[in-house]
């Protein structure tokens, strides 16, 4: 059997133990599953039965659009823009802000089964509005279309005044 000579020992001690561990390595790498990039995707593009309460942090921006009135020209659609958050008290729900028209009122609410239940209050205290829509279908939850409901509608405001909104990019 030959002999390694003493000042080649540590090197050759370093060499094998170097190439021994190589294949150890490599071999204990984690594989992606096939199913990591689907439930990614679906978590980035949720259905609309799968919205969640956390789909709705952000903000919206909504446009509300009055029955036409008597006239060769309908009126101009009103924006409104919500801003949602996380709701302190209850934790499937919402809570946030609207503003349109110089004016600012709160919302709370939540989504279930793709179905979009907010209310509105100028006092903080009683309901002075509903939004009540659906998520659209295929939307990636960015769109929600419904009804916005006055609770008390003077004449000549409509009661239910149909809405679309849509979710803004940017930061959250």
């Amino acid at each position: 059997m030959p002999r390694i000579p003493p000042h080649f020992g540590p090197l050759a001690a370093l060499i094998l133990i170097a190439a021994s561990a190589y294949p150890i390595s490599a071999s204990s790498q984690n594989k992606p599953t096939p199913n990591t990039n689907t439930n990614a995707a679906s978590a980035a593009c949720p259905a609309a039965a799968d919205m969640g309460h956390q789909h709705l942090q952000g903000r919206w921006q909504a446009e509300l659009r009055a029955p036409a009135t008597e006239g060769p020209t309908p009126p101009p659609p009103a924006t409104a823009l919500l801003q949602l958050g996380p709701h302190p008290e209850l934790a499937q729900s919402v809570r946030g802000t609207v503003q349109r028209a110089g004016s600012q009122a709160q919302v709370s609410g939540d989504v279930d089964d793709g179905d979009l239940t907010l209310e509105e209050s100028t006092n903080g205290t009683n309901i002075s509005a509903t939004w009540t829509g659906r998520v659209v279908d295929g939307s990636c939850g960015k769109e929600i279309r419904g009804t916005w409901n006055n609770a008390h509608p003077t004449p000549p405001a409509p009661a239910a005044i149909p809405f679309v909104m849509r979710r803004q990019a940017g930061w959250q």
